[in-house]
């Protein structure tokens, strides 16, 4: 793997030395993991937000060669308003995209997973046994993103959740005030803070979006559609509306008033911002890739697709972006887009790579999940590998950095022509929306079918290993082969290898 992580040792009061986890891309192909550095005192996170890290490319390592089942634990179930005129609904498990977060804690690990029991839990990774549980007051079906505070106040403070949900049952979208964005202690599972969502343009004031955090300031598009820029610490946050809130540095508008108006107020940010060079790059659901310039702290990029889009922008180890897309408000076909930032957005699509349309429980067709990419698995001599799967039930695996000289394709708008990636591999999995990941030469994939587990080798040629059925929403993470992963049953699954 080419990303390791860079060591900041803080010696705290309780006696435990903490490693941040800021990841820091180079040629070594060992993570500092695997360093006989490590000691069993020090406490880090190993997936820290949703798909790893700020370029959303890092999925764990070491994946089995087997489905079987270690251990299960059972995250319950939790009622959820969908609206007024329908009423409300009981929700089992954890859905999309409800990805867990993973942490080494003085030699164990431990699991960081939202729940629609309204609960955010700790959870032991080796074992399933419940550590502590923080109640918010809804289902939570996004993922976290842990800071690291290498300056706390006290020991307890130094690793912080910061985790949304939908808005509250009781709550509606004209309540006045809707605090659905919340900073725990990772340690006590005592909430720090809470960030109330303003009442926009958006029909949803939830949060949905993992936070990326730089220099100890967050950046995050909230499904309001405000792309809000955050200061984590309790320290200098402050009362505000009856409850203790962060402190904003900066908000900007994520969608136009045509926006607004052509996609009926579904204008939500559910995508997760992934740092490029020097820019922030957040896919909203108005229709737009936007980036966030972080010298001038303004929206400087702006490529327009007018579709609804949920998936993250992913980062590519030739500096580009792969953003899916849904078919929605278009004309043509959803697919994947491979995006080149550096150039203006008239010039800036390398590739695009549609899906057939296909009507499935409310979605039209496009890929609703994050596409997946192995950049960080392979070596100089091996295919760069993108997978992603469409509302029409296929697996798609294409070599993201190679075109297809024999055929262009339309784009979403049904006009414009595009080249389109080679296509590797493709298999009927049924739907999902969840995130295929790639961990050595292996391909994770989840939907509503089950769990499928694929090896790969040199040729590209792919081979099924296991598979289990299920209904899973909810994106994987692997380590020390193991995979976990929340399913709609109610429960979170351990799968691979049994010590």
């Amino acid at each position: 793997m080419k990303f390791i992580y860079k060591i900041i040792i803080t010696p705290l009061l309780s006696g435990i030395f903490f490693c941040s986890a800021a990841q820091i891309q180079t040629d070594s192909v060992e993570a500092f993991q695997d360093s006989s550095f490590v000691a069993d005192t020090l406490t880090y996170p190993i997936i820290q937000t949703f798909l790893g890290n700020w370029q959303r490319n890092f999925y764990g390592k070491n994946a089995p060669d087997k489905l079987d089942l270690v251990w299960k634990h059972y995250l319950g179930k939790g009622e959820t308003v969908i609206s007024r005129k329908v009423g409300s609904k009981i929700w089992a498990g954890a859905g999309w995209t409800g990805q867990p977060l993973l942490v080494k804690e003085k030699g164990n690990l431990y699991l960081i997973q939202g729940a629609y029991d309204h609960y955010l839990k700790k959870i032991n990774a080796e074992t399933g046994e419940l550590i502590w549980q923080y109640e918010f007051d809804d289902v939570i079906k996004g993922t976290g993103t842990i800071w690291v505070n290498n300056n706390p106040d006290k020991p307890e403070n130094s690793l912080v959740i910061l985790q949304g949900s939908r808005l509250g049952v009781g709550n509606y979208l004209d309540s006045k005030h809707i605090p659905s964005y919340r900073a725990i202690s990772y340690f006590t599972g005592k909430e720090l803070w809470r960030m109330d969502q303003k009442w926009t343009h958006s029909y949803s004031r939830d949060v949905d979006g993992s936070a990326l955090i730089l220099n100890d300031t967050a950046y995050l598009g909230l499904e309001n559609s405000f792309f809000t820029v955050f200061d984590p610490d309790h320290r200098n946050g402050r009362m505000l509306n009856g409850m203790f809130q962060p402190k904003i540095i900066q908000e900007r508008k994520l969608y136009t008033m045509d926006d607004v108006y052509n996609h009926r107020n579904n204008i939500v940010t559910e995508s997760s911002p992934s740092l490029l060079g020097n820019h922030i790059y957040v896919a909203s659901g108005s229709g737009h890739i936007f980036g966030y310039n972080l010298n001038s702290r303004e929206l400087d990029w702006n490529f327009y697709i007018g579709s609804d889009i949920d998936g993250s922008a992913i980062v590519t180890s030739d500096s580009c972006i792969l953003v899916s897309v849904e078919k929605q408000y278009i004309k043509g076909k959803g697919g994947a887009f491979k995006l080149n930032p550096s150039k203006n957005p008239e010039d800036a699509v390398v590739w695009y790579f549609p899906v057939e349309d296909k009507d499935f429980v409310g979605w039209e067709g496009g890929i609703i999940g994050s596409i997946g990419i192995n950049d960080n698995y392979i070596n100089s001599k091996q295919t760069h590998l993108a997978a992603f799967v469409g509302i029409d039930e296929y697996l798609y695996v294409v070599d993201h950095k190679s075109i297809d000289s024999t055929r262009t394709v339309l784009g979403p708008d049904s006009i414009t022509v595009y080249n389109t990636p080679k296509l590797v591999f493709k298999k009927k999995v049924g739907p999902s929306i969840s995130t295929p990941i790639f961990v050595d030469n292996k391909l994770i994939v989840a939907g509503y079918w089950g769990i499928y587990l694929f090896k790969y080798d040199y040729q590209n040629q792919f081979e099924l290993l296991d598979k289990r059925e299920g209904s899973f929403e909810s994106t994987p993470i692997v380590w020390n082969n193991k995979i976990y992963i929340a399913s709609r049953d109610g429960y979170l699954y351990c799968f691979g290898l049994k010590n």
